[in-house]
């Protein structure tokens, strides 16, 4: 995946060609993968020369996390969303994905997931850790909830890789 950044339009051209900042986004619920497997997948993307987005190395200091977040997103052609045991529990992960479908349907931009020590069929019927996530955020805001479950069963209905152990 080389990085297209900088890419501009030529002027004979009426389409506009998007400008990616970013090869990938990596979407994952920091206590469950960061100090491990995100870990690893994050140094390898970059040892390969795919510019990656990460919290811990991206966010600008001082800058309102949200919506830098949100921007870095729009901003990636590939997002790859690790999905783990409290990755529901998440609010910012939940947002997150949420953005990821959405620009999957207006930019173009490719979800890969990994199912990591989770069953993907747990994402779809919102069974398991994620039926309990949902247990308190209905309680909070049925509204959002509705929005972050579908995005669940979105990115579960996707081919991705399913990591059982390790």
């Amino acid at each position: 995946m080389a990085s297209t950044t900088n890419q501009t339009p030529s002027s004979s051209s009426s389409a506009s060609i998007p400008r990616w900042e970013y090869d990938v986004f990596l979407s994952f619920r920091g206590e469950d993968t960061r100090e491990n497997f995100t870990d690893h997948l994050f140094t390898a993307l970059t040892e390969r020369g795919i510019h990656t987005f990460r919290d811990k190395e991206n966010l600008q200091r001082g800058s309102e996390i949200a919506s830098q977040l949100l921007k870095s997103i729009e901003e990636s052609r590939f997002c790859i969303v690790v999905f783990s045991e409290g990755y529901a529990h998440s609010t910012w992960c939940l947002d997150e994905l949420v953005k990821i479908t959405e620009c999957v349907k207006e930019n173009g931009q490719t979800i890969i997931p990994i199912f990591y020590h989770v069953d993907p069929s747990d994402l779809r019927k919102q069974t398991g850790s994620f039926e309990k996530a949902f247990v308190n955020l209905e309680k909070q805001n049925k509204e959002k909830a509705e929005r972050w479950k579908n995005a669940l069963k979105e990115a579960s209905n996707i081919a991705g890789w399913h990591l059982e152990h390790g």
